[in-house]
């Protein structure tokens, strides 16, 4: 009888573990895997987006849709840069995960592979979309700037595969921050893994 044996790297994913006749080896953690697979893929906004100063409810700053029947996306990061700082300012990201979202417009991006493959994906990156209130929640931390002349940092989500997207499915990133003069870049990492092959991992 074969018995499949998983362990938790120092990175806190699941790692095989084989057997071999003189012992027991590891392989790499699964997104490293999936890197090599070339299933990771990046997309970024080409155009700031002002802050929100409320909480988000059904206009997202960007939103990721899944158009694959066969892949999940397993989200690794969700990110913001913002363009032009403001003095005293803060900003967090929060994110919404849609269990169904209609189609959406595939905006203009930044996108590529993250294993130095093509950027071409089964989603849709959409710009300002309107989408169902699901459910919004901060991740990550915020971010100060404390001057007019700077642009301001990077705040990073670190998802980890936490959220992973259905087929038709769809997550969206919005930002709250101190003023609507905040305007954030906003982004996703993530990777489209087959739906057998992600069960199999879990």
């Amino acid at each position: 009888m074969k018995t499949g044996i998983k362990v938790i790297g120092q990175s806190g994913y699941e790692i095989d573990a084989k057997g071999l006749d003189n012992g027991v080896t590891l392989t790499a953690d699964i997104v490293r895997l999936w890197t090599a697979k070339g299933y990771g893929k990046q997309a970024m906004a080409t155009a700031a987006v002002d802050s929100l100063v409320v909480r988000p409810t059904t206009t997202a700053m960007a939103t990721l849709r899944n158009n694959s029947t066969t892949k999940v996306l397993a989200i690794e990061r969700v990110f913001g840069h913002n363009l032009v700082a403001v003095a005293n300012s803060a900003f967090s990201l929060w994110l919404c995960l849609h269990p169904v979202l209609a189609a959406v417009t595939n905006d203009i991006t930044v996108r590529n592979g993250t294993n130095g493959g093509a950027g071409g994906s089964e989603t849709s990156f959409d710009n300002g979309a309107t989408v169902t209130d699901d459910g919004w929640f901060p991740w990550g931390v915020s971010d100060h700037t404390v001057t007019v002349t700077t642009p301001g940092g990077v705040v990073e989500a670190p998802v980890n595969g936490r959220l992973v997207v259905p087929p038709g499915g769809a997550i969206s990133v919005q930002s709250v921050g101190s003023t609507t003069s905040v305007t954030i870049c906003a982004g996703f990492h993530w990777f489209e893994v087959p739906i057998t092959e992600y069960l199999n991992n879990y």
